[in-house]
């Protein structure tokens, strides 16, 4: 169509008719052509067992999936690929963020693939932003080694909300990546520093990545961590830091000596190494086997399994019905008025929820 700019009372005015818009690269290429397409259940555990990391990758996104259609489909790949778990070494990770989590991990997976062989999954956990949402998931760009390594696999996973450092389904995601033939599992938790209790009830191992100029004896008993972890490391222990890392290194162990002995009868060690220097990782690796050599001779990592496996019942039991109570039609429409009448000032936050519990519950009896 002509422009009407173009016409003879605008002097000196002239618009061209533009560019025209060119073809689509490849004029026979169909939309959706390339759609991967759905694998079931079954041949997601047939390509999981088969060591495939694009299908393992697949089941992972669906068990992390929130949408209720998929959860059907995602537990039965779990309880397909539960005969084949259990077979690795399971090494949480923590520490205060910038600690050197990722780099070291690097260099821990790069030194035990070459000494001992075998396969490593590597779960990060990164944290949800608490107003958009999101996350960056980019702990993977500084595992330079690991991430191009091929007996390698590295999931970033968000929090959503999740609390304890883990995400919401790095539970099942080991049993998938046991599944897979990955005898060495690496859990790096978000790097709360205080209640990582969740980590801690899904792995063999908990290490703690600790830096120098941290405090004291006194604030090492403050942190409930220190109690649970089996392993404590000082990072950056290179250059002029060695003395100051030695003297942290002093100052944790006599906060260890305030603390109960372990269940597990192991005392926690406290080593000194450099994660980016790569100094001091085999020593550190000879403390985490010596660990779960003790503990399997003393029975304690059989029982320490079967205590996680009845922890997490009564997690998914918790999660369920969590998800039961908020997908429920009924309270989808009260909870709106329910909120705001607390807003308003009407009733409290305790009788507004115990009035929906109640609505909930009489529900389920009909």
């Amino acid at each position: 169509m002509e422009h009407p700019e173009n016409s003879s009372e605008y002097a000196g005015l002239q618009v061209n008719s533009g560019v025209e818009q060119p073809a689509i690269i490849n004029p026979y290429m169909k939309r959706g052509r390339f759609r991967r397409r759905e694998l079931s259940a079954a041949e997601m555990v047939e390509g999981i067992v088969r060591g495939d990391v694009t299908v393992l990758s697949q089941a992972v996104t669906l068990v992390e999936s929130v949408n209720p259609d998929h959860q059907a489909k995602a537990q039965e790949v779990i309880n397909k690929c539960l005969p084949y778990s259990g077979n690795s070494i399971r090494v949480g990770i923590s520490g205060v963020p910038g600690a050197g989590k990722s780099t070291s991990i690097d260099e821990f997976g790069i030194h035990v693939l070459k000494e001992k062989g075998g396969k490593l999954a590597v779960l990060a956990i990164d944290p949800s932003s608490e107003r958009s949402k999101g996350s960056i998931l980019g702990d993977k760009t500084r595992m330079e080694k690991l991430s191009v390594h091929p007996d390698s696999f590295i999931r970033p996973s968000p929090t959503a909300g999740s609390l304890g450092g883990v995400a919401r389904k790095t539970r099942e995601t080991i049993i998938l990546c046991e599944a897979a033939g990955f005898d060495k599992i690496f859990v790096e938790t978000v790097g709360v520093g205080q209640s990582e209790t969740a980590c801690h009830s899904m792995v063999d191992f908990f290490l703690l990545i600790q830096l120098a100029g941290t405090g004291d004896e006194l604030q090492g008993i403050k942190r409930g961590i220190m109690e649970i972890s089996d392993g404590i490391v000082i990072n950056k222990c290179d250059g002029e830091n060695v003395d100051k890392c030695q003297m942290a290194a002093t100052n944790f162990r006599n906060a260890l000596h305030f603390f109960p002995m372990p269940e597990s009868g192991w005392l926690p060690k406290v080593l000194c190494y450099s994660g980016f220097y790569g100094i001091g990782i085999k020593e550190v690796w000879d403390m985490i086997y010596q660990y779960i050599d003790f503990v399997k001779a003393n029975g304690y990592f059989s029982y320490r399994r079967n205590e996680q496996a009845k922890y997490w019942m009564y997690e998914s039991i918790n999660e369920h019905l969590r998800l039961s109570f908020y997908n429920n039609p009924l309270i989808q429409q009260q909870l709106q008025q329910a909120e705001q009448s607390v807003l308003a000032g009407q009733q409290t936050s305790f009788v507004a929820a115990q009035n929906l519990l109640e609505a909930y519950f009489a529900q389920l009896k009909k």
